[in-house]
């Protein structure tokens, strides 16, 4: 007697994994393995990121370390040929030190040799300004400006309190500043001097599998990274030579700290150039006139324009090109997470995870392609 053959499974079911419901589509169960995954990489991601919240001042450091040592690093690279190691690194960081505190005293003394002939032109401007709006076809009325000043006087006297304990507070943010900074410094000079090591020490803490993977992601990173810190430092010094050439054609008083404002400002793109040169024009509006801040809010559309479409494309070409709704978008969103020191760092983090997934995935698709293509042996 034979035994029973049992019946052949529905077509429906063949190939699908055994204990999947059929009843399940197939396009249901796609997503939900999707979601899941997702949901567990955004836990992570948001640990991540609370973990540092607890540390964010010596993430800033960190940070701000990093972006010293890529400047730091190709002029200690060329002192090195000349002198010990050691030596370059020291001289390439008290040279940083020395053109930085040379720049910002610069700018004390012409401020401190304007003050006197800015204020009284701020006066003037401001009376000139009040005049305007009194005249048609503003008609403001003639002590609208007192009321005003006697309501802050007020706001201040009834705020005194608070003002001072936000004083206080200002000093201990300042102590905490000249913290990170000191520590940003510390961290250049060791990344400066041998950071190739401690990321090669770091890399052998890994299994080799997970090592090459990491080595491949450092790369692209620290590639992706430099070029970025590189083009945003020429877009910046450009666009603050532009605006201070304009201001001093223009005559507009502190026209230096004014292209300070603008270089520091630039570091926040799309956003950051705008606010510097509205500042620009409000000092141009109390200084020399309406027609005077006319043309500099010309000159923002004029700048804004300039690195747009030129300096962006081809200088930003080095690191990885972002469309500017992502940019904006990174932005926006660092500087609702984490402030100021949020949208600095927002598309500099975004363009450096872009490279490292675009090096990855080169990485994966060469393994594969060489384990596709045929073994052509020898012939009989």
């Amino acid at each position: 007697m034979g035994m029973a053959t049992p019946p052949d499974p529905p077509a429906s079911s063949v190939g699908r994994p055994s204990g999947v419901d059929s009843r399940v589509p197939e396009w249901l169960r796609t997503s939900a393995a999707y979601a899941w995954r997702i949901i567990v990489v955004a836990i992570v991601v948001r640990a991540v990121f609370s973990v540092l919240g607890q540390f964010h001042r010596v993430a800033v450091a960190v940070f701000l370390g990093l972006v010293l040592t890529t400047v730091l690093r190709p002029v200690a690279g060329l002192l090195a040929r000349r002198m010990p190691r050691p030596l370059a690194v020291a001289s390439a960081v008290i040279g940083g030190i020395a053109v930085v505190f040379g720049g910002l005293a610069l700018v004390g003394e012409i401020v401190a040799s304007q003050r006197r002939g800015l204020q009284r032109e701020f006066v003037a401007g401001i009376g000139r300004i009040e005049r305007q709006l009194e005249e048609p076809p503003f008609r403001l009325p003639a002590n609208t400006f007192d009321d005003l000043q006697s309501r802050i006087g007020k706001l201040l006297s009834s705020h005194r309190s608070t003002i001072i304990s936000e004083a206080v507070s200002g000093a201990s943010r300042l102590l905490e500043v000249l913290t990170v900074i000191a520590l940003a410094l510390f961290c250049a000079v060791f990344f400066t001097h041998s950071g190739d090591r401690q990321w090669q020490w770091i890399c052998d803490q890994l299994p080799r599998r997970a090592r090459q993977h990491l080595m491949v992601a450092g790369r692209a990173a620290w590639r992706t990274f430099t070029g970025y810190t590189h083009g945003i430092l020429l877009v910046a010094a450009t666009n603050a030579f532009l605006v201070c050439i304009a201001l001093l054609v223009l005559r507009v008083p502190l026209a230096v700290p004014l292209a300070l404002l603008e270089f520091v400002a630039a570091f926040i793109p799309l956003i950051g150039s705008p606010i510097a040169l509205a500042v620009a024009a409000v000092v141009a509006l109390a200084t020399k006139g309406p027609v005077t801040a006319l043309i500099v809010v010309a000159l923002i559309v004029i700048i804004g324009q300039i690195e747009g479409h030129l300096l962006h494309p081809i200088v930003m070409s080095w690191a990885v090109r972002l469309h500017p709704v992502v940019v904006a978008l990174a932005v926006v969103g660092g500087a609702i997470a984490a402030g100021f020191i949020g949208a600095v760092v927002a598309v500099p983090f975004v363009a450096v995870l872009w490279s490292v997934h675009q090096a990855l995935r080169g990485r994966a698709d060469r393994s594969e392609a060489a384990g596709a293509r045929p073994v052509v042996g020898p012939g009989p």
